[in-house]
């Protein structure tokens, strides 16, 4: 089965931060591989703008250099990366001042083709770039922005920001990104709840026993400390990401696939969730590396902040206030320096109401698992007999659903979050971005449990690197009965 890619209209597409690290791992690959693909126009133009001075020909080496790197094939695609770095072309730029934008307007002139801005900058230059697209004619019909997280670090700055971008544009041109929403098989996850009579009439409370959400890096904060310090877990990771991924597994089915439809009914999701109690919540940070500390610090090492109470794992049990999902607990989870790198999302369903098997039987609980990293993929853990003689000897068995032999190699292409998410803002489609109310209510859930560690001063545990995070998060699920997933 051979995908079929639809060409999207002509567009400009201007990378503000285009020399950054996003742009050369991420935006820049994703590109040049919807062009190979057929999807982007050889008419369309993708305008790098940054501080740096440089002219067109040492921008588009440094493209070119990027996608060597990060871009598998882009060596043996030579005919292509010509032909791609023939659309690509440069501006200097002064995000707060004039310097620059004469020229940038010059090469948005065309009319009928999509203007796209992608702000791959810091936060704070948002208002200043929008303010400046329309004070020189660039925000009209057909313009469109694009905004990375975060989305503000509290409600008051969500607030302020969501106020700042209204002035300039329409909620209908703002996209605010989450790559976790473009990938595979978090859409194939509506795909098999709301394509299926299979699964939707046991997606509530009566059936499904609980769920666990797990987002685990074995990666530290990297370069990031500075930032990571002042955001933690619960900003960087809960409020938005795992929220998302929230939202799509209880959400009620929308009235139909739009963008308004699925937004309206992940907002209830958001505006429904309980308060999380203080005990329902497991903060840590992780220890250097016992064989390598040089190379694997401490948190608080390497963030350079000795007194850190930053959180780089949390560990959190709540509750959806609605009639489909009354008494089943949502657990989440995300951390850094974890055992595993793993995004999952399962699904535990209860046991079956009266077994009529012997003791040594043993019980067991279907569980469907969505995974999103680091190999995508869905499956249903089902249970059958244990083959061979000896009597009924019951095993469970991972049925797979990602149906790669199904639908052939060439079916089973693998799409690149971003080269999805980049392509639905040129077709204008909003249904995989978060809308203005939906980012308010995300952090008006968060915000009161940062605040309540804060002014309880809660210090959060150590937990061994390459760990499944502090022993108190396990007595988390103990408490119920339960336990976490292995990573």
């Amino acid at each position: 089965m051979v995908s079929r890619v639809i060409p999207v209209d002509p567009f400009d597409l201007v990378v503000f931060g285009g020399t950054g690290d996003l742009a050369r791992r991420k935006i820049l690959p994703a590109l040049f591989r919807r062009f190979c693909a057929g999807q982007m126009p050889e008419t369309a133009r993708i305008i790098g703008a940054a501080r740096s001075d440089m002219s067109d020909a040492s921008y588009t080496q440094m493209v070119a250099d990027a996608l060597r790197e990060f871009s598998p094939g882009a060596q043996s695609h030579a005919d292509r990366l010509r032909d791609f770095l023939g659309v690509i072309s440069y501006v200097r730029i002064d995000a707060m001042g004039e310097a620059g934008w004469a020229e940038l307007t010059q090469k948005i002139t065309s009319v009928d083709r999509v203007e796209a801005y992608y702000f791959s900058v810091a936060p704070s230059l948002f208002g200043p770039l929008a303010e400046r697209l329309q004070g020189h004619g660039l925000a009209d019909r057909n313009a469109r922005i694009v905004v990375e997280k975060p989305f503000g670090r509290d409600l008051e700055t969500a607030k302020a920001l969501n106020a700042t971008l209204a002035r300039y544009f329409d909620e209908t041109q703002i996209y605010r990104i989450d790559h976790y929403l473009g990938k595979e098989t978090v859409q194939n996850l509506m795909a098999v709840r709301f394509g299926n009579m299979l699964f939707e009439p046991l997606w509530n409370s009566q059936f499904v026993d609980h769920i666990q959400i797990t987002v685990a890096e074995t990666v530290g904060v990297g370069g990031r400390g500075e930032y990571y310090d002042r955001a933690g877990a619960m900003r960087d990771m809960v409020q938005n990401h795992l929220m998302q991924l929230l939202c799509l597994i209880a959400m009620e089915p929308p009235a139909r696939f739009d963008p308004d439809a699925v937004r309206d009914e992940k907002l209830k999701v958001i505006r429904a969730l309980e308060p999380v109690e203080p005990h329902h919540i497991v903060r840590g940070q992780y220890n250097a590396d016992p064989d390598d500390a040089d190379t694997y610090p401490d948190y608080r090492t390497a963030v350079g902040n000795p007194r850190s109470r930053t959180e780089s794992f949390v560990a959190l049990k709540t509750h959806i206030a609605n009639w489909r999902w009354a008494g089943t607990p949502f657990y989440l989870r995300t951390g850094k320096r974890m055992r595993e790198r793993s995004s999952e999302i399962s699904i535990v369903f209860k046991e079956t109401p009266h077994s009529i098997f012997a003791e040594d039987a043993g019980r067991h609980r279907n569980v469907l698992s969505i995974k999103l990293q680091p190999n995508e993929g869905i499956t249903l853990g089902v249970t059958i007999k244990e083959p061979g003689p000896g009597g009924m000897r019951l095993i469970d068995v991972p049925l797979d659903m990602t149906f790669a032999e199904a639908l052939g190699p060439d079916g089973g292409e693998t799409v690149d979050a971003y080269e999805r998410l980049i392509m639905d803002v040129i077709r204008g489609n909003q249904t995989l971005f978060m809308r203005g109310d939906e980012v308010e209510a995300a952090w008006d859930w968060t915000d009161p449990i940062i605040q309540g560690w804060t002014d309880r001063g809660d210090v959060p545990k150590p937990y061994d690197s390459l760990s499944d995070g502090p022993d108190a998060s396990a007595q988390l699920l103990v408490r119920d009965k339960r336990e976490w997933r292995k990573i």
